[in-house]
């Protein structure tokens, strides 16, 4: 597994349909630079909008991952999501002419040779794993689906599908590297069943699907007037006929199990939306795009501190979790008023907990009663301040492009001094937040008794440069 993040050397393209919605399109990678991840760019809308692939942009599971962000959105991500990770590419801007990519042949490997003669390179800067320790797992039992992801030492995969369909039945397969994916996934192509297709069709889906980009399975009689009213409804002129493998043309599979290998795809490539690869062990059954982004979910929750350390932590302490090389990476301050020097707990997204170690060295002790020196009240409620800026993480793309504004403070109580040797400790608790304003309330401590209190409100702005 890679120890550096990759990108790609030069830019690639690919024209031609999109699977559900029919809209013609072009793709086109282009290099990136270390720690910006996976972004998707929509060149056809004005102000050419980004969508980061992050599970908390997914909008819709339809028959396909579609996300959204910014005002655009992009459909069925997950064979171009499946080609970016299997080639093990951590930084890349993908720009579109429209709202989904070209379908190709229904299979990654398109992407994945455009890719490959893009030049894939190395960069400068570490690859972060998230590393799984316990089981983490989603099932649905009316669906009979079960996903779970268990501790290794590197990406495996098992998948398994189990159809009633006598040339299809049960059906699995595993790789034990992710270096497998170009040759053993990428070349399989999604497919359905000629039971489906119409409903499909009719619901404003597979708008853009053919012979040509999927395997249509056939699971039912079909008439020739059937095959007719089939041929008129997907615009098709040429002759089609029912093959005697069980598929519609008859068309030949590129592996004997290859329907399981495209849901082997499917899974790598809703994965990428975590943001981050894994070295865990995923077994999935009879999964499809809803449970492949809940167990997305699952991970992140579970591991969403773990992600924002390596991320952000050069080295893991089990004392803290951020020291103050990570911390000034996100905050903008600097010395004399960054009054944050770590981070030793964080539920992201609800609470946090930070250290400041006031010393007699601090600049304000100089003219703040010299003679008997006391920490400014102000001052207690900005390093506070600065410590609940973790509490958006999870929320703020790009937290070290942001900058925080004070707008507001409610029920401001001092109620001990802050002399030089005391340790202060903010703990910060997120109680809402909206339209880029968030109130916190929180409590600064010197051992067990608390030095200051209050309710304030900040809103975060981008940075202007």
């Amino acid at each position: 597994m890679n120890i550096v993040q990759q990108t790609i050397k030069k830019s690639a393209s690919c024209s031609g349909i999109g699977l559900h919605t029919g809209v013609e399109s072009t793709i086109t990678f282009k290099p990136a630079p270390e720690n910006t991840g996976i972004r998707f760019r929509r060149v056809d809308v004005d102000g050419c909008p980004e969508i980061k692939a992050d599970i908390d942009h997914v909008v819709d599971i339809s028959r396909g991952t579609t996300i959204a962000e910014n005002g655009a959105r992009v459909h069925t991500v997950e064979h171009v999501l499946a080609a970016v990770t299997g080639l093990e590419i951590d930084n890349i801007l993908i720009e579109l002419t429209n709202k989904e990519p070209p379908v190709m042949d229904g299979s990654s490997r398109p992407f994945v040779e455009a890719l490959q003669k893009a030049d894939i390179i190395e960069q400068n800067e570490p690859r972060q794993y998230l590393e799984i320790d316990k089981v983490v797992s989603y099932s649905d039992p009316k669906k009979k689906v079960e996903i779970s992801v268990l501790p290794s030492d590197r990406f495996r995969m098992t998948c398994i599908i189990d159809y009633e369909y006598a040339w299809l039945g049960t059906q699995y397969m595993t790789i034990h590297s992710i270096k497998d994916f170009p040759e053993q996934i990428a070349p399989a192509r999604t497919f359905s069943f000629l039971s489906e297709v119409e409903a499909l069709r009719e619901a404003g889906l597979i708008q853009g699907g053919t012979v040509d980009n999927a395997i249509v399975i056939i699971d039912k009689e079909v008439d020739d007037a059937e095959l007719k009213r089939l041929k008129n409804l997907f615009g098709i002129e040429e002759s089609v006929s029912l093959g005697s493998n069980g598929i519609l043309d008859g068309v030949q599979l590129r592996f004997e199990n290859e329907p399981v290998r495209h849901k082997a795809l499917d899974v790598i490539g809703d994965l990428a939306l975590l943001g981050m690869p894994i070295k865990g062990h995923v077994i999935a059954a009879r999964t499809g795009h809803e449970s492949n982004v809940e167990i997305v979910k699952k991970i992140k929750k579970e591991y969403e501190k773990s992600i924002l350390m390596k991320k952000y932590q050069a080295t893991v302490s089990a004392d803290y979790l951020f020291d103050i090389h990570a911390i000034m990476k996100i905050l903008p301050h600097r010395y004399p008023i960054l009054l944050v020097d770590r981070i030793i707990d964080m539920k992201p997204g609800e609470s946090v907990v930070g250290i400041k170690n006031v010393t007699i060295s601090e600049p304000f002790f100089t003219g703040h009663f010299p003679q008997e020196p006391i920490m400014p009240g102000m001052l207690i409620l900005e390093g506070m301040a600065q410590a609940s800026a973790f509490l958006l993480l999870h929320t703020a793309d790009h937290p070290e492009k942001k900058l925080m504004y004070f707008s507001g403070v409610e029920k401001a109580r001092f109620r001990k001094p802050v002399i030089p040797g005391d340790q202060l400790r903010y703990e910060l608790k997120l109680l809402n937040y909206r339209m880029s304003t968030c109130k916190i309330k929180g409590k600064a401590y010197v051992g067990d008794k608390v030095a200051a209190e209050a309710t304030f409100f900040i809103t975060l702005v981008d940075k202007k440069v």
